[in-house]
C-alpha cells in the first residue's frame, strides 16, 4: 500500500520545520557559547559582531549600549588585565526558545580568575539573552546578566529564560 502524496508532503514539511528548529537552536547556542572563547582572547569585533549593532549588554557593573561600547569593553584596560592574569568567561549550555524570527535563551555563567594563590571563581551569574534573527544570522538584541548572590532579580531571570519568556 502506498502513502498518498499529499501525506508524503506533509511528513516532509513537518520533518523540515523540525530541522528547521533544530538548525536555529544550534546556530543560537553556538552563538552564545562562542562568548566566552572570544572575550578571553580580547577579539573584540567577534564579540560586538555577536549582537545586532544596536544591542543591549545589561550587566550588574555595566550597562553597553550597542557594538561600539561592547567593542571600547572588551579593549579596555579593565578587560585586558583581566587577559593579561589569566581569565575564562564559562558560558553554560543555553535551554534556548525560539518563536519565529525571536528567541530567548537562559544559562549560567562564571568568570574564573587567575590570582595570586590560582584560579578562583569571582563571579557566577544568571544569563538572559534575547536574539533575533538577522540576514547575518541569529544575533544578540539584549543580554541581562546578574549576579547568583540571593538577590530576588537573578532567579528571575532564569526562571523566565527557563519560561521562554522576557523579564
Amino acid at each position: 500500500m502506498s502513502t498518498p502524496p499529499e501525506e508524503t508532503t506533509a511528513r516532509l514539511e513537518a520533518l523540515e520545520r523540525r530541522l528547521g528548529q533544530l538548525e536555529d537552536e544550534r546556530e543560537i547556542t553556538h552563538l552564545i557559547t562562542g562568548y566566552g572563547p572570544l572575550v578571553d582572547a580580547g577579539a573584540a569585533e567577534d564579540v560586538a559582531a555577536l549582537w545586532t549593532e544596536d544591542g543591549v549588554y545589561d550587566v550588574d557593573e555595566v550597562f553597553l549600549d550597542g557594538g561600539k561600547a561592547i567593542r571600547r569593553m572588551v579593549e579596555s584596560p579593565g578587560h585586558q588585565g583581566w587577559i593579561e592574569r589569566g581569565c575564562a568567561h564559562f558560558i553554560g549550555p543555553p535551554r534556548v526558545s525560539i518563536d519565529g524570527d525571536e528567541a530567548v535563551a537562559v544559562c549560567h555563567s562564571l568568570m574564573v580568575v587567575n590570582g595570586e594563590q590560582g584560579f578562583r571563581v569571582r563571579r557566577a551569574t544568571a544569563n538572559h539573552w534575547q536574539l533575533r534573527r538577522t540576514p547575518q544570522g541569529w544575533r544578540v538584541t539584549v543580554r541581562t546578566t546578574r549576579v547568583l548572590d540571593g538577590r530576588p532579580e537573578s532567579p528571575a531571570l532564569l526562571a523566565a529564560g527557563a519560561r521562554g519568556e522576557r523579564p
